[in-house]
């Protein structure tokens, strides 16, 4: 297998790339909404048809296509993906339970307006993503840090003033977010599935490589008081499966408590993970790092056995480490020059857990 990382700008280096070369596109663009004050997540890339057409050119007719996106610009992206060719076949959802509200206080904003003093009665500590939304906001640097190497902050609980602010205390402007959307696209092709499938190697799902619970990839949710709330032959096919049921188009965290779907679980990407190959402790300060579970679990869905993946937006490199572990050929552009050697000592690291493995056989 071989994992190659290409650095510069998809628009400039896709073009290089011969059409038809690659089996499949697992990849995590920007989601446009300029998170933590990045650059390149507020470029308009992932809206661009140009982009897309280069991806579908390069793939081979039925070479699927898996592309992260932010719930508030996921369909904007959807529809770049469709005006390039694409077909688009499915959405996956990532569920998890640790995402953090970004939402604004009326309460306290009125209290603000009206130039009024709030009372301070305690504090709260927060890590991950709400310390860095925070931090510019008064809150003070704790002791820890989170995954990202973002300390964690104190801020103030205060008490509303005025009338106004105590009558729209408990009022926000956002919802907690709990999901990331996956778009599934297919190339399209002529004749049929089967002699696609036979031609290419590509256009259809690997399902038993990714089922889920017994003699499959995930583990079963699990049932509340020991009960399998589905029908007769639903739970007739969960006690007599023996290689795992059909994978969902759903995919859920730890956090998560399901009533009996059996989905497949993947909790958020650990401290550990992240800097698995770093030379020190929070080397890697890629602020959207994906779970190595998730997309090993992409990458067995959608590419052949010894398929090339690309991934043309590799931030810190786990679709191409994923790739590896799974025994994929992997080819990454990224133009932020940070993250090469990020990627460069992930990928180090897989390729020795391979090794490690295969002498162990």
């Amino acid at each position: 297998m071989s994992a190659q990382i290409i650095h510069g700008n998809s628009l400039n280096e896709l073009p290089y790339l011969a059409d038809g070369s690659i089996d499949a596109i697992i990849t995590d663009p920007p989601y446009e909404l300029g998170f933590m004050g990045k650059k390149w997540d507020s470029s308009g890339i992932a809206y661009n048809v140009t982009i897309w057409a280069h991806c579908l050119r390069v793939l081979k007719p039925g070479g699927h296509l898996l592309a992260f996106g932010g719930t508030r610009t996921y369909h904007r992206m959807a529809c770049a993906i469709e005006d390039a060719g694409f077909e688009i076949r499915d959405s996956l959802h990532w569920i998890y339970g640790s995402g953090f509200p970004k939402s604004h206080d009326i309460s306290k904003a009125i209290d603000k307006a009206a130039g009024a003093t709030r009372e301070v009665i305690g504090e709260k500590k927060l890590g991950g993503n709400a310390a860095q939304s925070t931090k510019e906001k008064g809150g003070t640097y704790a002791s820890n840090t989170n995954s990202v190497g973002v300390a964690a902050i104190s801020v103030p609980i205060t008490a509303p003033s005025t009338k106004e602010a105590k009558q729209w205390e408990g009022w926000g402007t956002a919802l907690k977010p709990a999901h990331e959307p996956i778009v599934l696209a297919r190339k399209p092709f002529e004749g049929s599935n089967a002699n696609n499938v036979l031609a290419y190697g590509t256009g259809a799902l690997n399902i038993d490589a990714t089922r889920v619970g017994e003699g499959g990839q995930g583990k079963w949710a699990s049932p509340r008081g020991g009960i399998w709330k589905t029908d007769s032959e639903q739970k007739a096919e969960l006690l007599s499966s023996t290689v795992g049921r059909w994978p969902a188009n759903v995919i859920i965290d730890d956090s998560i408590e399901a009533d009996w779907t059996p989905y497949f679980y993947c909790a958020k990407a650990s401290k550990s993970e992240r800097n698995a190959g770093m030379d020190v402790k929070d080397a890697n300060n890629h602020p959207t790092v994906k779970p190595l579970a998730l997309m090993r679990y992409l990458c067995k869905l959608v590419t052949p056995t010894a398929g090339t993946i690309l991934d043309p937006f590799a931030g810190s490199g786990s679709t191409l480490v994923a790739a590896t572990l799974e025994g994929f050929n992997s080819i990454g552009i990224e133009m932020t020059g940070e993250y090469l050697e990020i990627i460069n000592k992930r990928l180090e690291w897989a390729q020795g857990q391979v090794a490690t493995s295969a002498v162990a056989m």
